[in-house]
């Protein structure tokens, strides 16, 4: 007899990338020369992990009563604000409707976006290729993952494979909520054009007509892409006319500090009673999960945020981050050409996703070579190995190219 639920037992109790993690640190430590493309976090060409000073020079200072003071249930109010700015204030439709709540980094924005705009049973909707914990974060939840072809014939994505989803999504369920990670999508390293961002905001305003519709885009990496961060969200103003737009936003790779557990949930409400409530429902939903974030964290945040000396600070060193990421993303595009490597454009971003039609096999042969990628499968069929290269010394991108190949 268990005690455990029945819909609970047989969980693993590792997430299978950081069970590849561990083991491949495990080789390295024994002075075997590794390389170790699973970490999900932005390395430094000698394995050690890339931190903006500036970033690490506000959690330091931040006064020891604030660590030890609770922060209020939906987060301290300047932190809301400064985290509001930072994502619209180019954009005062949007700034102008939006409301926020704290969260323990950008998995608990998706984590209350999933509790508060689906109904127990339902399911969200997101590209083929994306982030494994939407999954877990689903079944924890009582919901469920759907998925639309990301890539079209074209390479591109797949708009209108996105549009058909939606429209049987309502159909079905009388609401919709689609997860959209851009840019630098995990784990394709793909980032949307302008023209395919036009065309979902046009796609999702018309399919609002049958059903309330919530766009999440998920923008935990959005600051390491090749282009305009924030280029994207002109085409969301008209939209959120219709629709409601909401950014789990997270400090974790912004500003290098994935264990402080800072992000938010931001939401466009563009009804006024609407948007009372769901601030409302966003704080209870805080309340119920893990009642309240860091104060210090949080207060840290909020000064790299809004002090202007320390946000160019910031932004400088970050930039070096970027050109450091950047040239391990020219050395895979040159070598992976060369070899001739099937994945998607890869502009930037912490993660690409090299097609392989069996990613599980290709992944054991890899380890015993010393190189360690994340096997993936979609739902739909056809697999693929993620690749995180922000995690790869550029001088190991062509051993690591060679593997795949």
């Amino acid at each position: 007899m268990s005690h455990l639920i029945a819909s609970h037992q047989g969980r693993p109790s590792d997430d299978p990338i950081f069970a590849l993690n561990k083991e491949a640190t495990a080789r390295r430590q024994k002075g075997e020369a590794i390389v170790n493309a699973t970490v999900g976090a932005l390395l430094d060409d000698d394995g050690t992990l890339a931190i903006l000073p500036t970033a690490a020079r506000a959690v330091r200072e931040v006064p020891e009563v604030e660590w030890a003071t609770y922060a209020p249930i939906a987060g301290s109010p300047d932190f809301l604000r400064a985290v509001t700015d930072d994502l619209l204030s180019a954009e005062p439709e949007l700034r102008a409707t939006a409301v926020a709540a704290a969260t323990p980094g950008g998995t608990g924005a998706l984590r209350h976006a999933i509790a508060n705009f689906l109904e127990p049973g339902q399911a969200l909707l997101t590209p083929s290729w994306y982030w494994g914990p939407y999954q877990t974060l689903a079944d924890e939840a009582d919901r469920r993952v759907e998925t639309f072809e990301m890539f079209g014939a074209d390479g591109g994505l797949d708009v209108g494979a996105l549009d058909a989803a939606l429209g049987r999504q309502l159909a079905s369920q009388k609401r919709a909520l689609v997860f959209l990670n851009d840019p630098c999508n995990n784990p394709t390293g793909y980032s949307m054009t302008d023209d395919e961002w036009t065309r979902v905001a046009e796609r999702l305003a018309v399919r609002a007509d049958e059903g309330p519709v919530t766009l999440l885009v998920d923008c935990a990496y959005f600051l390491y892409g090749a282009r305009d961060p924030r280029a994207f969200l002109k085409h969301l103003g008209p939209l959120a006319r219709k629709a409601n737009i909401v950014f789990a936003w997270s400090a974790s790779k912004s500003f290098t500090h994935y264990g402080l557990r800072v992000g938010a949930l931001v939401a466009c409400v563009a009804d006024g009673a609407e948007r009372k409530a769901t601030e409302a429902a966003l704080s209870y939903s805080c309340r119920g999960t893990w009642s309240n974030c860091s104060r210090g964290g949080l207060a840290a945040i909020t000064r790299v945020l809004t002090d202007p000396e320390m946000t160019r600070a910031c932004d400088r060193e970050r930039d070096a981050l970027k050109a450091l990421l950047h040239a391990r993303v020219e050395a895979f595009n040159r070598h992976a050409r060369e070899r001739g490597l099937r994945y998607p454009r890869y502009e930037g971003g912490f993660f690409v996703t090299v097609f392989h039609g069996s990613p599980r096999e290709k992944a054991e042969a890899m380890r015993a070579q010393g190189v360690y990628v994340v096997p993936q499968a979609k739902k739909t069929g056809g697999g693929a190995l993620r690749v995180a290269l922000c995690s790869v010394a550029e001088r190991d991108v062509g051993r690591l190219v060679e593997a795949l190949a």
